[in-house]
């Protein structure tokens, strides 16, 4: 049975917007904080991935309007409840490397997808594996949760590197799991659970 969490005027709690936490969740180098105007340039960059604007909402070789939308976007998701959406920065200069966002859909249930990307420019300096940990010591202060998910494609081994060294252990292949870029394809799962439960 769902444990069920009643908030102001009796509506589910992750049903209300939501707010980033007051002191932004960091680990080692890197900080997960609100996107700014000033992250425009390396969202640019993220967009020439071809991979990330398969997999997320960012247009592929976006221009400054494109991103100044996909800033728009992420913040629409605390309002409506979605999850939250954090800019990947430098701990120290505050420079963007990627994003990171935590993605609520499946909270009644207790479990919440985590996913996060690295501008290409930002790669080699295992900010993906810190970004994440990050992310994940985070979601623990989320009312409710007790799982993060996490969905790869099979071929993508360093993102499974990144998940591992996270403490995210690989659960399984879920067949043809998921659309990307036109076509069903298999995900391997991977997960982490609340420590102590």
């Amino acid at each position: 049975m769902e444990s069920r969490v009643a908030g102001a005027g009796g509506q589910d709690w992750w049903m209300l917007p939501l707010e980033l936490p007051a002191t932004a969740p960091s680990y080692r180098s890197v900080v997960l904080r609100p996107f700014e105007p000033r992250d425009v340039g390396m969202l640019l960059d993220l967009s020439t991935d071809p991979y990330v604007p398969k997999i997320g909402t960012l247009p592929a070789h976006t221009d400054e309007a494109g991103a100044l939308a996909y800033l728009d976007r992420q913040a629409d998701r605390l309002v409506n409840g979605a999850g939250y959406s954090f800019c990947v920065a430098d701990k120290e200069t505050g420079e963007a490397l990627g994003t990171a966002g935590l993605n609520l859909g499946p909270i009644a249930a207790g479990r919440a997808s985590a996913g996060y990307s690295v501008a290409p420019r930002a790669r080699g300096r295992r900010v993906a594996a810190q970004a994440l940990t990050a992310l994940t010591g985070f979601a623990w202060t989320v009312p409710g949760l007790h799982r993060v998910e996490l969905y790869i494609e099979p071929w993508n081994l360093a993102s499974a590197r990144t998940a591992e060294i996270a403490g995210y252990q690989r659960e399984g292949l879920l067949r043809r799991h998921q659309e990307i870029g036109g076509a069903r394809v298999d995900m391997v799962l991977y997960a982490t659970l609340r420590p102590g439960r």
